[in-house]
């Protein structure tokens, strides 16, 4: 039994089982058939809510109506989640300054908007021989953007990559 599928009425097989109301109303251990008795005379749904108990309980309620509220409770907890954009900046070791500032200037921009932004040095051919040249480059950029955001942890030497992730301050 999957934790979406739920018992209802006539599907549940116990022959006896513990029965508590939608106000609160214990019925105490009857058997199934008395339940289904008292639910259809209330007009509501006989419903099994602690299959693995010794007896099964069941709780007398509106099925659709706790359906409702159930995908109500997970639509809020979804609204509540913060969803981490992380925004990828690209550089080489070869790169000239004046590109180095139009990328730190979009990182800072990122940075104000409460993205995450992770810089990426490529490191071609004979560059990989040092990788140091990369970390190096980093430490520049972090220079540049200290003042912006937090830096996750030093550069990391990642295959072709050195990269270093930059958070947004807090406040």
């Amino acid at each position: 039994m999957s934790k979406e599928e739920v018992l209802l009425n006539e599907d549940i097989r116990a022959s006896e089982v513990r029965c508590v109301g939608d106000d609160g109303t214990s019925y105490g251990v009857i058997s199934r058939d008395e339940a289904l008795k008292i639910a259809e005379k209330k007009g509501l749904d006989l419903v099994l809510i602690a299959p693995d108990a010794k007896p099964p309980v069941c709780k007398i309620m509106d099925y659709g109506k706790f359906r409702y509220q159930q995908e109500k409770k997970q639509k809020e907890a979804k609204k509540k989640q913060k969803v981490i954009d992380v925004k990828e900046i690209k550089l080489s070791v070869k790169i000239a300054q004046n590109d180095i500032n139009y990328k730190v200037k979009h990182a800072l921009e990122f940075l104000e908007e409460g993205k995450h932004v992770k810089f990426r040095v490529f490191l071609k051919g004979r560059e990989m021989a040092a990788p140091e040249a990369g970390v190096v480059m980093l430490e520049k950029v972090w220079e540049m953007i200290k003042e912006a955001g937090n830096r996750d942890k030093e550069p990391m030497i990642e295959g072709r990559y050195v990269n270093m992730l930059v958070t947004p301050k807090k406040g």
